[in-house]
């Protein structure tokens, strides 16, 4: 039997490490981790990183000043703590990380966590290069255990990684690689087994996840790869699955079947992510994003047009090298005609490596900050507009967890808001009807049509 050790896992960034973290603790359970909540006295702590924030690498070395102290003091005692870093930081600064920060003991990429059993091991026997970076990522899907351990009846299943698109401001090609599409039948394996495990709802996850060109399942070689509308059907079939959602996507790969997909199967939510960034072309073109406001507005219309209640989200940058206050203006009268039911939105921050770090007119640091604040202002008047717009209707919500106060509940919307209501716990894990009673910006709240009765 495996020695019970305990592991912290602390993750920072996307979706994609969130789910990258679930499977790290899954090749580590057979070795006999179990998670822990905090780094004191754990004997393994796993920081997941992520490049795309500012000043990223520099909080991955101020977590790491705070856990040498613990680190000593489990060495003092007779014990041994492990420090690893994974993700794209450890992907970026590589051999760098070791020399920077001596007391790591192991630097692995996005790609490469599967080998974490296998490195510990040579720790252990004080032998083998204890940095693993590279984007050998198939490698890294076939090695995983098929067993997942899941928290609730929601869960994130990994599909397509890494991006081809080369976004100026972007480090994802840098650190994730390439695209890859995994074969359909991994996929759908994967989703049984979160079904059988109690999952109602999967979020499919990629870089560019309606890039998705997978392998077809076997006995369909005849239809070559298959697009992400393709996919989302397969995996409506499976029993159990009853919400299926999908991010991040792009606007240059939004096809006509993922847009049919979206009108014809139900089990798709009425929630898209489809990131914009800036509503002027020429900040358009300056960032690579291929293209243009009117192809994308173009391309809202037709979504809208297939699904009339679907809810939109989208990614803003402002500030980005070269951005006049018109080029400004221009985005914020893009928001006003799309209207968003949820955005996100940054100031533009150098990326070291990347071409939009180098580029000439960079806007002062307070002028971004005021864009962003006008932007977000705008952005949130939307998101308080479409909330209150649910009010008075009856949706179907996923009850995830309890919620704060007692009795409560909490749940999602079709369109990805919390919902909360009065109720018992054993409606967690299923779907019912709700009748929304009142809105705030970042929930709603609401009363059971029918206690316990549950709509798959």
């Amino acid at each position: 039997m495996a020695e019970n050790k305990r592991v912290h896992i602390k993750t920072y960034g996307c979706q994609m490490n969130v789910y990258d973290s679930e499977r790290i603790s899954d090749v580590l359970a057979p070795l006999g981790y179990e998670t822990t909540d905090t780094p004191d006295g754990a004997d393994l702590v796993v920081l997941n990183t992520c490049h795309i924030r500012e000043k990223a690498a520099e909080k991955v070395y101020s977590e790491l000043g705070r856990l040498r102290p613990l680190k000593e003091a489990k060495a003092s005692g007779g014990g041994e703590m492990l420090v690893a870093v994974a993700g794209c930081v450890a992907q970026a600064e590589g051999a760098e990380m070791k020399r920077r920060a001596p007391m790591v003991d192991m630097v692995m990429g996005p790609q490469t966590y599967h080998q974490l059993p296998e490195m510990i091991a040579k720790l252990h026997r004080k032998s083998g290069e204890a940095l693993a970076a590279d984007f050998a990522v198939e490698e890294k899907f076939d090695a995983l255990p098929k067993a997942r351990s899941v928290n609730g009846p929601s869960a994130f299943l990994t599909i397509q990684e890494g991006c081809d698109k080369f976004c100026t401001f972007c480090v994802v090609p840098y650190t994730r690689g390439g695209e890859y599409s995994r074969p359909v039948d991994q996929i759908a394996a994967e989703a049984r087994e979160l079904a059988a495990r109690g999952v109602r709802e999967v979020t499919l996850l990629g870089q560019n996840v309606n890039a998705y060109h997978g392998e077809p399942p076997a006995g369909r070689e005849e239809d070559g790869d298959w697009g992400l509308g393709q996919l989302a059907r397969h995996i409506a079939k499976i029993g159990g699955i009853e919400r299926i959602r999908y991010t991040t996507s792009h606007p240059r790969d939004m096809d006509d079947a993922l847009i049919h997909a979206h009108a014809e199967e139900e089990k798709l939510m009425p929630y898209l992510h489809l990131p914009l960034q800036a509503g002027s072309d020429k900040i358009l073109k300056a960032m690579n994003r291929g293209h243009t406001l009117e192809s994308y507005l173009t391309l809202i219309e037709k979504i809208r047009a297939a699904r009339p209640d679907i809810a939109m989200s989208s990614d803003f940058i402002v500030g980005f090298p070269g951005e006049s206050a018109e080029d400004f203006e221009m985005t914020m009268e893009a928001v006003r005609e799309v209207n968003y039911a949820q955005c996100f939105s940054f100031k533009y921050s150098r990326r070291p490596g990347t071409p939009g770090a180098s580029m000439m007119k960079q806007v002062a640091e307070d002028e971004k900050s005021d864009r962003l604040a006008r932007l977000q202002a705008l952005l949130e008047s939307q998101q308080v507009d479409f909330n209150a717009s649910c009010v008075g209707r009856e949706l179907p919500v996923l009850f995830e967890k309890p919620g704060r106060n007692e009795g409560q509940l909490q749940g999602r919307s079709p369109y990805l808001q919390a919902v909360h209501v009065q109720g018992s716990q054993d409606l967690i894990g299923q779907i019912a009807p709700v009748r929304i009673e009142s809105s705030s910006r970042n929930s709603l709240a609401g009363a059971l049509v029918r206690e316990g009765a549950a709509a798959a």
